[in-house]
């Protein structure tokens, strides 16, 4: 148990050095502000990248052996994956053509244009202004 411990931390350090690879050749002053990267800083930045991942492939590595180890210790509780229920199927949609789709649209249409040709009215009554004076 101790060295998968050990090997965490060694992964967790490795990523830091891959990180300070990374940053180093800009925190140092040795890459120009405004110029293309030198041959030094692409191969520092780079070896950086690369340690990088690997130490994150080793964190991964060490922790699922971590986990499996308290585990099997009974430390650590296993929940069992349900298997998701079934999504219901969508209930079927008629299908209506177009000359059916227009006849049950027809009294909305004509509702809405009778709404248009008639001037609205207040709760009193009355027109209001803009609406009388379009009407004349």
């Amino acid at each position: 148990m101790i060295r998968k411990f050990v090997g965490a931390v060694v992964a967790a350090l490795a990523f830091m050095a891959g990180l300070w690879l990374m940053i180093a050749p800009f925190a140092l002053g040795t890459q120009p502000e405004n110029a293309d990267w030198t041959g030094t800083t692409t191969s520092e930045f780079f070896t950086g990248l690369g340690v990088v991942v690997v130490a994150l492939a080793g964190a991964a590595a060490f922790a699922a052996a971590i986990h499996e180890e308290l585990a099997g210790r009974g430390l650590v509780t296993v929940r069992e994956r349900r298997p998701e229920p079934e999504p219901e199927p969508a209930p079927a949609v008629p299908e209506t053509s177009s000359a059916e789709l227009a006849t049950m649209l027809a009294p909305l249409v004509e509702a809405l244009r009778q709404d248009l040709e008639t001037p609205p009215r207040r709760q009193n009554g009355s027109v209001p202004l803009v609406a009388a004076e379009e009407n004349r």
